[in-house]
């Protein structure tokens, strides 16, 4: 696993064994995801909840976001993702929160323009949470939803549209955006 594009492009990033911690994005998924949010990613506040390993987050910063928080509720995951972040050199960009994703979603007043969420699958998790993530967007912000192919995603969640959907293989990535208020 690597980052594939921006300042860190090369870096190698390590991961925690097995798959029931942590499942690493394909780099053709992770480059359909980025390409769809160019054009916000410089100077964007980005939030990648369920980090994992922090691949996304760590992409999101190579390719210009001004700052990433992470958060995994595993130990280890945040251990890997603070080494990683160390690794690419977009520590100083990054903060990296060892908790519950509900309870960071509860606890912080930040407001993101892009959050990623990857979180286990064959769960509903994004489904429960789609109306508490849209909480802590900013205005016109977009949400990048990771799941498996037949989850599903309502068309609206809160203040989230579902705007497209992605199809790679057996991985769908769903796109959300905040509606701008009146």
């Amino acid at each position: 696993m690597r980052v594939i594009a921006g300042q860190a492009r090369g870096t190698r990033l390590e991961t925690l064994p097995g798959t029931d911690v942590t499942r690493p994005t394909v780099d053709r998924v992770k480059e359909g995801m980025f390409s769809s949010v160019q054009f916000i990613l410089p100077g964007a506040q980005v939030l990648d909840l369920f980090a994992g390993s922090g691949q996304l987050g760590i992409e999101a910063l190579s390719r210009g976001a001004a700052r990433c928080v992470f958060v995994d509720e595993s130990r280890e995951a945040v251990g890997i993702v603070t080494a990683n972040l160390k690794a690419a050199g977009l520590y100083r960009q990054a903060v990296v929160a060892n908790t519950s994703a509900e309870g960071f979603l509860a606890g912080t007043k930040d407001r993101f323009d892009l959050v990623l969420l990857d979180p286990p699958y064959r769960k509903g998790t994004v489904e429960k949470m789609l109306s508490q993530v849209g909480e802590i967007c900013a205005q016109g912000a977009v949400v990048l939803a990771e799941t498996e192919r037949g989850a599903y995603l309502p068309e609206q969640a809160g203040c989230l549209v579902k705007k497209k959907q992605y199809q790679y293989g057996t991985v769908w990535v769903t796109r959300y955006e905040k509606e701008q208020e009146e």
